[in-house]
């Protein structure tokens, strides 16, 4: 029987949260050289002075929120156990960083999503010899077993335990939920984080390799399996009608080996690769999508992204500012250092040119990197040996430059997923970039006559591009993030073993010449 606290102690919980209203955020501390995620300025702190240790994990979680939103969002919350914080996982885990400060005080928006996380992770752990999750607890000769039987005689073996599959708007979070509960699950385990861009290309390339198979699909999904029963895939998005045709099958053939699903995307399963070529071939795979996952929304309509201290970094608005460009880029790379044309090897033998590198860092003319046929694993290449992006040249968008368009939202979801730094000039700031973008649905609330596509000279200039328009969100909100001093911060970090002072320096003398050269432009 599991032991419960008592009617006293419940109303002291009460009394706390119905109190906590009057308490705000001046009681939080941050680190200030961590990256911020998951800001609620309308939230408070719980007073947690209590001598009941063994309330705090659960009763912490809901701080902020008043003692009718807690009920509301989980009638349980109110009825604690001592188990519940004898209990592992994300949820744990993120009350850990937000009291060392590491995150600020979450909304419960994604604590809503932490639930389902939870939920998830629970279930993997009481199944996890069932899924066959443990690479050590099977043996590589029962493994080529199955193998040689499902050659004879094709069987299935669903997972008993439902995936997951998060959206919502940009910057809610997701991500970082994702990462927090993949970090939570024990090394041993078959699993696999991975962007979703990262994750076709190694699709497409180990089709390349089963080539002449009669089935190379159900091949593939066989060697993915085999590495990783639990798939998490960040950034979930259809474009590309070559993805869309073989995501049905690949992913009848994953599920049918027991792969878990764990996914995050901008967008509801039902909106995927709305709108695109031979869309009816691809309908079978949302409705397999969503009986394999537990769809769940973040309804948060806070971008924490543009939370972060914007205009810090290195993005330089207006025209005739290559000179500029040059000379931050020769500082990156040390003043006595010659930069010279370099190769990178990308997949299938492919390579790409680099017109300038060195010590990790890349310089490109926009129009070398988002005018010519590139796409998701050239930019994947180039960001496995440059750490560091010196972009000139960068475009307002519209309808007559739409391809380059596509070609800079693939290269800013590379480049953020890995963590790389951005030099850059533009004509205009990233919300005026993409400006000129809108969905079919925006077009027709502006001027209906925009919305056809019939009329390519509206003097509007309007690119009316569903999958674009939806995607130009995302790209401002990280635009505005890689430009913030705390993702520099972090940068720096990663890749230099420079002092605190030094990082500051750094970062304030950019801050200083965007500043001078906004003067200048006005």
């Amino acid at each position: 029987m599991r032991p419960v606290i008592r009617s006293s102690s419940l109303s002291r919980i009460r009394w706390a949260l119905r109190n906590n209203q009057k308490r705000y955020s001046s009681t939080l501390y941050s680190k200030s050289r961590k990256l911020l995620i998951g800001v609620n300025q309308n939230q408070a702190l719980v007073n947690t002075n209590t001598d009941n240790s063994s309330l705090y994990s659960r009763l912490s979680i809901f701080r902020g929120l008043s003692a009718e939103a807690v009920e509301a969002a989980d009638p349980a919350a109110t009825r604690l156990t001592v188990s519940d914080v004898n209990r592992k996982g994300p949820l744990v885990e993120y009350e850990r960083r937000i009291n060392d400060g590491e995150l600020m005080t979450g909304d419960i928006c994604q604590i809503g999503a932490l639930r389902e996380l939870q939920r998830l992770y629970d279930e993997l752990v009481e199944s996890v010899d069932t899924c066959r999750l443990d690479r050590y607890n099977t043996s590589d000769k029962s493994s080529r077993s199955r193998w040689f039987w499902s050659r004879l005689m094709p069987q299935t073996s669903y997972s008993p335990v439902k995936g997951l599959y998060l959206y919502g708007g940009v910057g809610t979070g997701k991500t970082m939920l994702m990462d927090l509960f993949f970090d939570q699950l024990p090394c041993t385990w078959k699993k696999q984080r991975i962007h979703f861009h990262d994750f076709m290309l190694s699709v497409h390339s180990r089709l390349q390799k089963h080539k002449g198979l009669s089935d190379p699909l159900e091949v593939v999904a066989q060697e993915i399996a085999h590495d990783a029963i639990l798939l998490c895939l960040d950034e979930f998005m259809v474009t590309d009608v070559a993805d869309a045709l073989i995501l049905n099958r690949l992913f009848g053939h994953l599920f049918s080996n027991g792969v878990i699903l764990v996914a995050t995307s901008n967008r509801n399963p039902d909106k995927l690769y709305e709108g695109g070529l031979q869309r009816d071939l691809f309908l079978p795979f949302i409705s397999s999508l969503k009986e394999r996952s537990v769809v769940h929304e973040i309804g948060s309509a806070v971008d924490y992204r543009k939370l972060t201290s914007a205009e810090q970094g290195f993005y330089f608005i207006g025209k005739d500012l290559s000179t500029l460009l040059n000379q931050k880029f020769q500082q990156l790379i040390g003043d006595n250092v010659v930069a010279r044309p370099q190769v990178v090897e990308v997949v299938m033998g492919r390579k790409l040119q680099i017109p300038l590198g060195a010590n990790g860092c890349a310089y490109f003319p926009f129009e070398e990197l988002c005018d010519r046929p590139l796409g998701a694993a050239d930019y994947f290449g180039l960001f496995k040996k440059f750490h560091t992006l010196a972009l000139d040249g960068i475009p307002v968008f519209g309808l007559h430059n739409r391809t380059a368009a596509y070609r800079f939202v693939t290269l800013v979801d590379v480049m953020y997923e890995n963590r790389a730094r951005l030099l850059c000039t533009a004509e205009a700031s990233p919300l005026e970039l993409l400006e000129k973008i809108v969905t079919i649905s925006e077009a027709k609330s502006m001027a209906p006559r925009t919305s056809s596509r019939s009329r390519k000279n509206d003097v509007t200039e309007l690119c009316v591009d569903n999958e674009l328009g939806f995607a130009k969100d995302r790209t401002i909100s990280r635009l505005t993030e890689m430009n913030s001093k705390e993702y520099l911060e972090q940068h720096a970090i990663t890749q230099t073993e420079a002092s605190p002072q030094e990082l500051k320096d750094e970062i304030d003398g950019s801050k200083n010449i965007i500043e001078i050269k906004k003067e200048q432009c006005c």
